[in-house]
């Protein structure tokens, strides 16, 4: 069983992690040309920044707090390798959304392995199940404008 800063210390990855979501579909949005993806950026960009709020408000409930609201130091190098990965591309809203797949699907290994933590995660789990399934949902929204936009 997880002592109370383990489970302080996993929320705040998660901060991180929702975090870096929310700054790369910023930065993704001044990369790409479509209006429609820029529109599902922001959208995302603003669900991630309302998962980060959400789970600050459990963690105080937890005695931590998260005063980071740019992410962690992956997240930057994620957004790093998304602005030289579109300049070297013929198709760069398509390989935005590629790098874009890659950082949703590292979101969701990181719920995972909390959320495989039942035990010690039991009084937000429902929490966390939700934002999940939220990023889930979104990641295959990416994968089906991922293939509209590779040709």
């Amino acid at each position: 069983m997880k002592d109370q800063n383990e489970i302080i210390s996993d929320l705040k990855g998660l901060i991180n992690i929702l975090n870096d979501g929310k700054e790369g579909f910023k930065d993704a949005i001044s990369h790409v040309k479509s209006d429609e993806l820029k529109a599902t950026f922001l959208e995302l960009s603003n669900e991630r920044a309302a998962y980060a709020e959400e789970l600050k408000a459990h963690l105080l409930q937890h005695g931590g707090s998260s005063d980071n609201d740019e992410g962690g130091v992956l997240g930057a190098l994620h957004r790093s390798w998304l602005s030289i990965k579109e300049v070297f591309s013929s198709n760069e809203d398509a390989a935005i959304l590629e790098a874009i797949e890659t950082g949703e699907e590292a979101a969701l290994e990181k719920y995972d392995t909390v959320l495989n933590d039942y035990e010690d995660h039991a009084d937000h789990y429902s929490l966390l199940e939700k934002q999940r399934n939220g990023i889930q949902s979104d990641l295959i929204r990416i994968k089906t404008l991922s293939e509209a936009f590779k040709y």
